[in-house]
């Protein structure tokens, strides 16, 4: 079925793209997979009309191009799709085919898509491009022709209005030329009088220029003179100054040699007190060496007395023993048996007398080292005692030392703090004098700089002093003269500002207006000249137009001028704006040329050397006398220097006064040093104390007193061992004297005693105690032996310490020795220098006299060049002001000249020409410049003709008779002026004017009537493609909105059905969309998205079939439009296509479901069994 349909749309003339492939090659059978059957294929469809004539349109494929025939004939593409369109096949609306799946879509279309199906339907499509192209140059001539109407009523205004000038100017020039006439007797008349003047003045000048010459020459001879007793003046100075700098230098020296002395004698004082330190030390053990030699002497005594003793115990133990032997007498026999038992009975008991021995002997060893334990213990006592002793010594030293080092500290932070609090003083006024100096440096180099007249007029004077009395009368309201409370903050500034500032330069501001009255009253009453007073309160300030700062090139001049004053500075700003207005400030002239006048609105302007640029047009230069003016800023700044002068001198003075503290520093230094030589042997001494000699001799009584308590412990265990070893040897002495009893029993009978003991111990008694006493006698002696051993070498090592005081003490008077004597040398050296001051003191004092006497006369000489030069300065100021005015007339002249060139006045000149003259506007306040004198040079060649003036002017003499004329004269030119100002000035170019507006009228009304010939013609045009295309698209459109409801309700079998088609733009339908929807029988009104498949369906093919009723193909086919269809719908829509095939329509369908194709009047290809 995809090919039967593919096939049609190929043999309609549709393209590739529409085909599903991308080739028309793989149409091809087999070309998919690369094995096409053949190189071409073609497809044919016959179509047979009502005459039963038979034509063939065959579409090939050769390539990826087709060939297209008609009959067999080869036609184009445009031929071949306008012959099946004659037959009623439009390829590109698909009138004829219904694709599978397009049918919900045909229903579900946009709006616009919709409208576009309908044109291409109704072939209206086929005017859209004219349409649109019509109808643009349609706009374009409504637009042309609405321009020049506006362009033609706006002509027909200027006519008018030229027409109304042309009047104006000719009576306009009438009072013009009559100006021009006045202007000329006028200026001939100045520049008359002005040359009789020039030539006066010019006599006075060279007057005065001789005399400044000869007071000159006076002032040279004068200044020489100044100068060579400057040079002497400069030569004792400079000799004060060397004496000067050799005081200096020998206080240096001097300082020196105080600070090393009083280092040397603090030095000498420690080592004194040290020495002196030592010696009460070497006392203190001198005593205890003779108590240690004491002990000693007495222990030797008691060792010699110990002896003596004993010997006299053993002659009397001999001596008892030999008593008390005669009482029991043993023969020899009787010895002799008395021996074999006692041999006998060792041997029985000699184990136990072995253990008895030995428990004798440990006994006796364990006695003795009790003993010398004991001994030991006293000695470590007496150490005890005596390290005790010495540790409270050096405790108290060390307290001592510590106190002294507070002391040291003490003194040495305060001399600390005068040191630097002194020497942060001379630090800041050694800074400061450098500031000082070299600030001074600045102000006496720009006081030199300055090219100024430091005396000031008597007219200045009686000012000045006028200025301060009001400001007593009226402290809170007179605020001073402009000049003195606002300045330029540049100097290049000055001339600028001083141009625009002009009469108001030297104004008094006040603040109100009953201020400035009651002045003026006081300034009458008191007979002085006339001032001009700024109130505050009553000037009408005009506001600043901001635009101008944002101006290229150019500065407001109220933004280079500061208010120097601190209260009142808004106000005094206000008077500032006042005086400055909307005034700019360029670099050049050039510059403030083209700021003032190139623009469209006037702006007053003033360039950098003074030449000022009106609203008017007047331009006005520097003068000499405008810098004149100007110096009264320098003035401001040379009085302010002088101040400033005077302050650093005084501030200098007070510097050079502190700088004599240098040597109370030095001195403080010194002391400080010594102190701090002091502390550090202190602290090396209480540090030696404290980390050594403290801490050994803790450690050493502590080591004895661990040692003390060893040997009471040993001492405890000694007992307790020596008491259970005499138990001990008790019983085994017990039963040795049981197994001798038993030997000796015989024995003793026969000798009549108890027990063999008796005898024993009568005759052996004597020696036990005789050996005991011995035991005792040597453990005394042993003891006293090792006492005095330890007290000698005690007595060894303090000689050693005294030994090695003496040597200290003997270093330390060898030190002092030789520190007197640089004490000695020192002090020489501090008085020779304190000589050699007052020597240099006293030529000093000599010298002062000498430079004193030599400035008296450098004052004298000074004086009378100074009165010179207060005459030479007058006749200046005389020749000046001759020159002014000399120059003030020649200006004069110039600016008459200037005048007649700029307003074309015709001057008859005798030599020269008008041409020559400059056209720089000069005034009062120009600077005189070498172009300047170049000028006026070229001027005073030409002679002008005075032919053409009244001989009643030339022949006035005195100046108020000519004043009054030339004032004449102004008021009629005034008065002329005056008219002309109260006239509108016309347009003058009025006549030339008119003809241009007639030319102009004309031409614009021939545009006009050609444009709107043109915009009739496009609409014409626009309106006949307009009609052609509504017809075509109306004439579809209505069939199928009337047939489509009809179809609806045929398909439906209902007569309630509805289907609407309706145009969103009814005057041109094809240029809005067409809206579509049906309501399905039984149901509600409802959008078309809303409805379900089948109900969409079924409207689609109501949509196509009033389509096709409108344009009949010859054949219809459909590709499964029944797949959303239920077997209801399927039976309506059967029922509905077996109708029209019937009457209307040749139909193919091609379907799935067996409810629809077994109502076929014939079938074609895999079916099932019907």
């Amino acid at each position: 079925k995809s090919n039967v349909m593919d096939a049609l749309s190929f043999a309609m003339g549709e393209r590739a793209a529409c085909l599903r492939v991308k080739h028309l090659r793989d149409l091809i059978h087999g070309a998919h997979i690369g094995q096409p059957v053949l190189d071409t294929a073609r497809v044919a469809m016959r179509y047979c009309d009502d005459e039963d004539q038979e034509t063939v349109f065959c579409r090939s494929i050769l390539g990826d191009s087709s060939e297209y025939r008609i009959n067999g004939l080869h036609v184009t593409l445009a031929k071949y799709m306008e012959e099946l369109e004659k037959i009623g096949i439009v390829t590109k609306a698909r009138n004829c085919l219904v694709f599978q799946g397009a049918v919900e879509s045909i229903a579900l279309k946009d709006p616009k898509e919709r409208t576009k199906m309908f044109e291409s339907i109704s072939q209206s499509r086929e005017y859209a491009a004219e349409y649109n192209k019509k109808k643009e140059a349609l706009l374009k001539a409504k637009d042309d022709t609405q321009f020049h109407f506006i362009k033609k009523k706006s002509a027909t205004v200027e006519r008018k209005q030229v027409s109304q000038e042309k009047m104006e100017a000719q009576r306009y020039q009438a009072l013009v030329d009559d100006l021009h006439q006045n202007c000329l007797q006028l200026c001939l008349a100045e520049l008359y009088h002005n040359e009789k003047g020039i030539s006066a003045l010019s006599d006075t000048l060279r007057e005065k220029q001789q005399a400044a010459a000869a007071k000159n020459n006076k002032l040279v001879n004068a200044e020489q003179t100044v100068k060579t007793y400057k040079k002497e003046h400069g030569r004792l100075t400079r000799e004060q100054q060397h004496i000067d700098k050799e005081i200096r230098a020998q206080e240096h020296i001097l300082s020196q040699c105080r600070s090393q002395y009083i280092k040397a004698k603090v030095n000498t004082s420690h080592h004194m007190k040290k020495a002196e330190e030592v010696r009460d030390s070497l006392r203190k053990n001198q005593k205890l060496m003779a108590v240690k030699e004491q002990e000693l002497a007495e222990g030797r005594q008691e060792i010699t007395e110990l002896e003596r003793t004993w010997r006299n115990y053993e002659k009397q133990a001999q001596e008892k023993g030999t008593s008390c032997g005669r009482d029991i007498e043993l023969d020899e026999d009787q010895l002799e048996r008395y021996k074999e038992l006692k041999e006998l009975a060792r041997k029985q008991g000699a184990v136990l007398s072995q253990q008895a021995e030995k428990l004798h002997w440990e006994v006796r060893a364990e006695y003795e080292k009790m003993a010398f334990d004991q001994r030991r213990k006293k000695e470590v006592e007496v150490a005890i005692r005596n390290n005790q002793t010495q540790l409270e010594d050096l405790t108290s030293r060390a307290e001592k030392l510590e106190e002294y080092t507070k002391t040291c500290k003490s003194s040495l932070d305060e001399y600390r703090q005068r040191e630097e609090s002194l020497s942060a003083e001379l630090q800041r006024g050694r800074q400061r004098s450098e500031e000082v100096n070299q600030e001074l440096g600045q102000v006496l180099e720009e006081l030199g700089n300055a090219c100024l007249d430091s005396q000031e007029s008597r007219h200045q004077l009686q000012r000045k002093e006028l200025l301060e009395r009001l400001r007593r009368l009226y402290p809170e309201t007179v605020y001073g003269r402009l000049s003195d409370l606002c300045s330029p903050i540049h100097k290049k500034y000055q001339l600028a500002v001083t141009k625009v500032f002009g009469r108001y330069m030297n104004a008094i501001v006040v603040a109100s207006e009953k201020v400035a009255r009651d002045c003026i009253s006081f300034i009458k009453e008191e007979r002085a000249e006339p001032e001009t007073f700024l109130p505050i309160d009553y000037l009408d300030v005009s506001p600043l137009n901001e635009r101008l700062r944002e101006m290229p090139g150019a500065k407001m001049l109220v933004d280079v001028v500061q208010v120097n004053a601190v209260a009142g500075a808004a106000q005094l700003r206000k008077v500032v704006q006042f005086v400055c207005g909307n005034a700019l400030v360029c670099e050049t002239i050039k510059e403030a040329r083209s700021v003032a006048f190139d623009r469209k609105e006037r702006i007053k302007t003033v360039s950098l050397d003074g030449t000022l640029f009106a609203k008017s047009g007047t331009i006005s230069g520097g003068s000499s006398y405008l810098r004149t003016k100007a110096r009264c800023w320098d003035e401001k700044d040379m009085m302010r220097l002088k101040e400033r002068k005077d302050q650093l001198t005084a501030e200098l003075r007070d510097l050079m006064r502190l700088k004599r503290k240098e040597p109370d520093l030095k001195q403080i230094i010194a002391q400080a040093q010594g102190a701090q030589t002091r502390l550090k042997y202190s602290k090396t001494e209480l540090e030696n104390l404290r980390k050594k000699i403290l801490l050994k001799c803790q450690a050493e009584i502590s080591r004895m007193e661990s040692e003390l308590a060893n040997l009471d412990s040993q001492i405890q265990m000694q007992q307790e061992s020596v008491e259970a070893k005499d138990a001990e040897m008790r019983k085994i002495r017990d039963q040795i004297d049981q197994m001798e009893d038993l030997v000796f029993s015989d024995f003793c009978a026969e000798i009549g005693v108890n027990s063999i003991r008796e005898y024993e111990q009568e005759h052996l008694k004597q020696q036990t105690e005789l050996d005991k006493k011995r035991l005792e006698f040597e453990s005394q002696c042993a003891r006293l032996n090792a006492q005095l051993e330890y007290e000698q070498n005690q007595l060894r090592q303090q000689k050693k310490k005294l030994h090695n005081m003496e040597e200290t003490i003997d270093k330390e008077e060898r030190i002092m020795a030789e520190q007197r004597k640089d004490e000695e040398k020192l002090l020489a050296a501090v008085e020779e220098g304190q000589n050699k001051m007052l020597e240099l003191k006293n030529q000093l004092l000599s010298k002062n006299s000498q430079v004193a006497a030599a400035k008296a006369e450098l004052d004298q000489k000074t004086q009378s060049l100074q009165a010179i030069n207060k005459e030479l300065v007058k006749l200046q100021r005389e020749v000046m002001s001759a020159e002014t005015a000399l120059e003030q007339k020649r200006m004069a002249r110039h600016n008459l000249l200037l005048a007649c060139k700029i307003q074309s006045l015709p001057i008859t000149l005798l030599s020269g020409s008008l041409n020559e003259i400059s056209e720089v506007q000069l005034d009062t306040e120009s600077e005189s410049t070498s172009a300047t004198m170049d000028i006026y040079e070229r001027e005073a060649q030409l002679v002008i003709d005075y032919s053409g003036l009244e001989a009643e002017i030339r022949s006035l003499q005195a100046e108020k008779e000519v004043e009054a004329y030339l004032e004449r004269l102004k008021e009629s030119v005034s008065s002329v002026e005056e008219v002309l100002h109260r006239t509108t000035a016309p347009n003058l170019k009025a006549l030339e004017k008119m003809r241009e507006v007639k030319d102009k009228l004309q031409g614009v009304t021939e545009a006009f009537d050609a444009s709107t010939r043109a915009a009739r013609k496009c609409s014409q045009e626009f309106e006949q493609v307009k009609a052609q295309r509504f017809h075509l698209f109306s004439q579809c459109f209505e069939h199928v909105s009337v047939v489509i409801d009809k179809i609806y309700k045929r398909i439906c079998r209902n007569s309630s059905a509805q289907a609407i088609l309706s145009a969103e733009n009814p005057d041109e339908p094809y240029l809005g969309g067409i809206n579509y929807n049906c309501v399905a029988p039984g149901k509600r009104f409802m959008s078309m998205d809303n409805l379900s498949g089948g109900e969409k369906a079924i409207a689609a093919l109501a949509l196509v079939f009033a389509i096709h009723s409108f344009r009949p193909a010859p054949f219809f086919i459909l590709d499964e439009v029944d797949a959303a269809l239920d077997n209801t719908n399927i039976g309506k829509v059967t029922s509905f296509i077996r109708e029209e095939s019937r009457e209307n329509m040749q139909i193919i369908v091609i379907s799935l479901k067996e409810e629809f194709f077994s109502k076929a009047d014939a079938l074609l290809g895999v079916y099932s069994d019907v």
